[in-house]
């Protein structure tokens, strides 16, 4: 049996997982479509063979496109052709010139041509046609639609599910025609909990304790002692440091060692601490420029400056300077958004919907950070912000409140 646990601790961790995607049906052009056997779907049949065997010529640039026909977008797809014909006809293969061409028998009207080196297989035009003759229906890819909450399907054991999530697991088992895996045991539990939580096996001690707690609430007691362990922390921040792009080094040629440390720190107690993560995103992005910003939400914005460094001879300071510029650009996009932006540095993204205006638009909001462009080759390459230990912290506070204390003494009244 599979346990899935969510804490308010938890739940925005699996935000990028694509959960939403499996559990949920939707389509970005009105109703739900209604999923059987027979029906033809769109996104796993239609779009791949069009993505192959048809973008190349009737795909999203515009240098290549042929009679102005473009089947990557819905508008394109389903708009009037020069001479007055239409790609598709939805219900009506016959008038549908995709559907003509594909099947025909001239080679000077096939498609794709001959040329092209593409050709598509019986089984890939009964497909098209058949998707044409059940109306085209078209459907955006699910990432850029938003979810809708889908009733719990029809399940055979009605008893099994402990939570919403394991009704959809049991009906796909039963779809494919599986049975549920018996519950794991006490001690495959914890190890599995533990590995999860905190990347490291339990020690022998904590088997023992959670084998003798016979209470309904000993799994919980499990989850929550391993939420409280800095161990959840450290091992949470790996996945999202290695998509920050963290080093303790500059990350070329000599690899210097740099000061970073503390933006590590930073985020493994974000961690630790349940930050929401609207503040997890926006301390990281703007947190020295928040109202009478904390050093803490100062050294967050060290995700900013994760890039690469260099001061090798011969570098053009502008050249390296846009490069850091690009590099926060494509990192916010792929990490915050989900999106390889990189590609509308040159021209339109082919496949996101991502312009080279909006490319820029957000290269603008990056593109006024201080600081030299070259590292110096020095372990604190300026903007750098002094950092004190915690022992140095306290026996800080320690003096500025005794000074605190000492002035206000010094503004009373002598005693007579």
């Amino acid at each position: 049996m599979i346990r899935i646990f969510l804490t308010q601790r938890g739940c925005w961790l699996v935000l990028g997982l694509g959960l939403f995607g499996y559990f949920m049906q939707v389509r970005a052009d009105g109703p739900a479509q209604k999923q059987t056997a027979e029906t033809v779907d769109f996104n796993k049949q239609i779009r791949p063979i069009l993505s192959d065997s048809c973008f190349a010529c009737h795909g999203p640039d515009e240098n290549t496109r042929k009679v102005k026909l473009r089947l990557d977008t819905k508008q394109g797809a389903f708009a009037k052709l020069r001479d007055g014909s239409r790609a598709l006809v939805p219900g009506n293969a016959k008038a549908s010139e995709l559907v003509q061409r594909v099947f025909a028998q001239d080679l000077t009207e096939r498609m794709p041509p001959p040329k092209s080196r593409k050709k598509l297989t019986e089984e890939q035009k009964e497909l098209l046609k058949k998707w044409v003759e059940q109306g085209a229906a078209w459907s955006s890819h699910w990432a850029y639609v938003a979810p809708k909450k889908t009733a719990l399907p029809a399940i055979s054991q009605p008893a099994w599910p402990k939570n919403a999530i394991d009704h959809f697991i049991l009906a796909r088992l039963d779809k494919e025609g599986l049975k549920p895996s018996s519950e794991a045991d006490k001690t495959a539990l914890i190890r599995r909990v533990t590995f999860d939580l905190t990347g490291l096996p339990p020690t022998l001690a904590e088997i023992d304790a959670y084998l003798a707690d016979a209470s309904p609430e000993a799994y919980e007691k499990v989850v929550e002692r391993l939420l409280a362990s800095p161990r959840f922390g450290e091992h949470m921040a790996r996945h999202w440091l290695d998509a920050a792009r963290y080093g303790d080094t500059h990350g070329m040629h000599l690899d210097n060692y740099r000061e970073m440390w503390p933006y590590r720190d930073w985020v493994i107690s974000a961690f630790n601490k349940n930050l929401p993560f609207d503040r997890f995103v926006t301390e990281q992005i703007a947190g020295d420029l928040l109202p009478s910003a904390t050093l803490d939400q100062q050294i967050a914005t060290g995700f900013l400056r994760c890039h690469v460094t260099t001061n090798e001879g011969g570098s053009i300071d502008e050249e390296v300077y846009v490069r850091n510029v690009v590099d926060r650009v494509d990192t916010n996009g792929t990490v915050l958004m989900g999106l390889s932006v990189g590609c509308a540095r040159c021209h339109d993204h082919r496949y996101d919907p991502i312009s080279s205006k909006d490319y820029y638009g957000m290269f603008a909001f990056f593109n006024n950070l201080d600081g030299p462009a070259m590292d110096g080759n020095v372990p604190q390459h300026p903007p750098v912000v002094k950092v004190p230990t915690p022992e140095q912290a306290r026996a800080y506070y320690k003096v500025e409140k005794k000074s605190a204390t000492c002035k206000l003494r010094s503004l009373k009244p002598w005693p007579r």
